[in-house]
């Protein structure tokens, strides 16, 4: 086992509220943040940062490990959380919505047609419903395909088909009707009423450095390009703009944000249970009630009424998830910076959510 450098224990004080909640409700315990830098070194993942939610408001947040080799990660640590960018595109898109400005039905064709997909009119289909909840037709990215082009693989609104590109469809016909960036929108209707001063889409060249969490491979190495004289460069970083991916943020604030949506995201009652209902069966052969995808959630239904919104992340050495469970009014945040980050997360959420550990089983199974 490597050696393991000392852990950096930081709490966030602004937010933080006493509980008085039942043991079996509570998340973060001292009995297992013991055993967190134990996890992270025997997963060779340098950094864990995880966002508690109780009652409906931040109770704490803590950032375990370190961004790289003797560099100890700080509270607002900035990691790129891959796919958990989808949420936040989903409630920008959701709030334009709600504002009367958008519609969730109406065919994005009427802003955007990709050239790829022209001559194929099931891009009428299209609609941001559709797009949210995975049902494009299309793959994850177009590069998987064997002409490289985007292209329908099943008819658009007929089956679960995770994609990143239907997100990418839909910023392009947002960004087309409004003549603003997805960046510009989302500041507006969520970074800056939510405070979250430390999230943007892509690398921003003003953003401190020094502060993000350097990804790590399998075996813990940092994974860096390098020059021909060897010296390492920091990874490259997505500057564009993506819907779907490399939403830079920092723990503090993406709990923010899950604290929003346990708030009903500024949506109508109507939009939010929209947002909330599975749209179609995520896995074959589980009845959509049960088990499906939402407007930009994974939605599960548990027992006794209650249910979870989840969504998780995977880039190359970097693993991310949020759970929110809208009915007890609590979630958790968890950010890694290594490729076995899954592992680490699935050993949190076992001891976090205790009392629903045979009802999650498969899906905390999923995580290693």
């Amino acid at each position: 086992m490597r050696k393991w450098f000392p852990l950096s224990l930081l709490f966030l004080y602004a937010g933080i509220v006493s509980v008085s909640a039942a043991p079996t409700k509570a998340i973060v315990k001292p009995d297992y943040q013991d055993q967190i830098p134990a996890w992270l070194a025997e997963n060779h993942v340098p950094a864990v940062g995880i966002g508690i939610i109780e009652e409906g408001k931040i109770k704490e947040v803590r950032v375990f490990g370190e961004l790289r080799k003797g560099v100890p990660a700080p509270l607002n640590a900035l990691f790129n959380v891959a796919s958990l960018t989808k949420p936040v595109t989903a409630l920008t898109v959701l709030k334009l919505v709600n504002d009367g400005r958008w519609s969730l039905d109406e065919p994005v064709s009427k802003y955007w047609i990709d050239p790829d997909v022209k001559d194929d009119l099931r891009y009428e289909r299209l609609t941001t419903r559709i797009i949210l909840s995975h049902q494009t037709g299309f793959l994850n990215w177009r590069s998987l395909t064997p002409s490289h082009k985007l292209a329908f693989t099943f008819d658009p609104g007929t089956r679960f088909g995770y994609s990143g590109e239907g997100y990418e469809y839909l910023r392009r016909a947002v960004e087309r009707k409004f003549g603003k960036s997805l960046q510009q929108l989302s500041a507006s209707l969520l970074f800056e009423p939510l405070g979250m001063k430390d999230t943007r889409y892509g690398w921003d060249a003003q953003m401190d450095g020094s502060r993000f969490a350097e990804p790590h491979a399998e075996d813990g190495t940092i994974l860096l390009k390098t020059i021909s004289e060897g010296s390492p460069l920091d990874m490259t970083k997505r500057t564009g703009i993506s819907a779907a991916d490399w939403l830079v943020t920092t723990v503090p604030d993406y709990t923010r944000f899950g604290v929003y949506v346990l708030q009903g995201g500024g949506l109508s009652n109507e939009l939010y249970r929209d947002m909330t209902t599975p749209q179609v069966a995520k896995n074959a052969g589980v009845a959509r009630d049960i088990d499906g995808m939402g407007l930009g959630w994974e939605v599960i239904h548990l027992s006794h009424g209650e249910y979870v919104l989840t969504h998780d992340g995977s880039d190359r050495g970097v693993k991310t998830l949020i759970m929110l469970l809208p009915k007890s009014n609590r979630g958790i945040v968890v950010f890694t910076n290594g490729e076995n980050g899954r592992r680490v997360i699935s050993n949190i959420l076992k001891a976090s959510f205790s009392d629903l550990r045979t009802e999650l089983a498969k899906y905390m199974d999923d995580f290693q």
